[in-house]
């Protein structure tokens, strides 16, 4: 499936197994963070941080459903409701008053209210591509000219699975990313709907460079024809859900939103190529009102802002999963060893029901495909049980890299 803005012959190295997704490369092994660094100072000070939206807020409820008056009460504490996903429990807010959040934590039913943050998901102009002779068994894949380049479907042994008649027919994935190409040959027969959550911007992808959302979704459930790659599920369905802006940043309340869509539109699987990781200090960049203006951040202690985030996500994701939805992220590309340094919450990922998975990655599979360990740990990729559920093919490391850590051996 070639994607927009590349060359023809070329694909990105970003494959991903069975229905395990997350972000591509933010840091490869050439720029992993040093085992003895703070994760959490990276958090704050590394281009991309994550920023509270001075004047946006998340509203979360006592218990399971929102105050009946809460547009009223949220009007008289100077707010106005802009999202309300009752189902879950959660609202979302914006206020010009900067007592705002103290003043709707006093209104009856609601547990507390923290500020709405946004994230880098990924760089769109920062992938890498390849090309490489074909290394799968014959399958009912062969048709697809860049089968080939698709190393990840060699890990999991998908061809195999194809042979077997395994396809992910009768399963809806929605697919949480940046835009998406509908009218993509190698997508379009297979996606059953589409959505924006991202305000401004349709689903359909139209920026420059990279379609993170296009890949993932391809990756998923690319068709199986004589064009393009195929997907690891060529039979499922896609359900695409746009939560991060064309440019790769997006806002927690969005990624929300989209995660009961998928839920009350019959997904099966949800799966979030995405993430951020929040220090638990509750030291973030403050946008203050000016998101393109990072000249004007400056460092705000919110202590609360960390825990109170994961019970929002945590309401939304467990009512996903009481509909019967399998969620699933990524465990983050900090390189943080998650038995040492517990500094980071990642979210999605350490949501309640959330299938966190890091990532594998061969090194110099180009070089020499026939030869090289496709389940070789990757080096930029969160690891440790406390934040790790499972692995997958994740994107493919230079031909050298420095020293990799070792992850505990029941992480794989």
């Amino acid at each position: 499936m070639p994607i927009p803005n590349f060359t023809h012959k070329l694909l990105p190295l970003c494959s991903l197994g069975l229905l395990f997704a997350f972000g591509c490369n933010k840091k490869d092994a050439d720029s992993a963070q040093p085992l003895g660094t703070s994760a959490a100072q990276e958090a704050t000070q590394a281009p991309g941080a994550v920023k509270l939206r001075a004047k946006h807020y998340i509203i979360i409820a006592t218990g399971g459903q929102l105050p009946a008056d809460l547009a009223d009460q949220t009007a008289k504490a100077n707010g106005t409701i802009t999202t309300l996903l009752s189902e879950a429990g959660v609202a979302t807010a914006t206020s010009d008053d900067p007592n705002f959040a103290a003043k709707a934590a006093k209104i009856a039913g609601v547990r507390s209210v923290v500020h709405d943050f946004t994230y880098q998901g990924f760089d769109p102009q920062k992938e890498r591509t390849v090309a490489v002779d074909n290394v799968n068994p014959p399958s009912t894949g062969d048709s697809n000219p860049y089968l080939p380049l698709q190393w990840g479907a060699t890990a999991i042994q998908a061809p195999e699975a194809w042979n077997a008649g395994a396809l992910g027919e009768g399963a809806v994935v929605a697919d949480l990313d940046s835009g998406f190409d509908l009218t993509h040959p190698d997508l379009a027969a297979n996606i059953i709907g589409s959505a924006s959550f991202v305000p401004g911007e349709k689903a359909q992808f139209v920026g420059t460079g990279f379609s993170h959302g296009t890949h993932t979704a391809g990756t998923i459930a690319a068709v199986d024809n004589n064009r393009g790659v195929i997907g690891i599920a060529p039979k499922a369905k896609l359900l695409l859900v746009k939560v991060l802006g064309d440019a790769g940043s997006g806002s927690f309340s969005w990624l929300m939103s989209g995660i009961v869509y998928a839920a009350q539109h019959k997904a099966t699987v949800v799966n979030m190529s995405l993430g951020a990781s929040l220090p638990r200090n509750g030291k973030y960049l403050d946008d203050n009102g000016t998101p393109d203006d990072p000249s004007d951040d400056t460092v705000v202690n919110d202590t609360k802002a960390t825990q109170e985030l994961l019970v929002a996500l945590s309401k939304v994701t467990a009512y996903a999963t009481k509909q019967g939805v399998t969620l699933i992220a990524s465990a983050g590309n900090d390189a943080n060893n998650g038995n040492k340094d517990q500094s980071l919450v990642n979210i999605p990922a350490d949501a309640t029901g959330v299938i966190s998975i890091s990532a594998t990655a061969p090194i110099g599979w180009a070089l020499a495909p026939l030869t090289t360990n496709l389940d070789r740990f990757a080096s930029y990729s969160n690891y440790g049980t406390p934040a790790v559920t499972f692995a997958a093919p994740g994107a493919t490391l230079p031909t050298t890299t420095p020293t990799q850590p070792k992850p505990p051996r029941s992480l794989v």
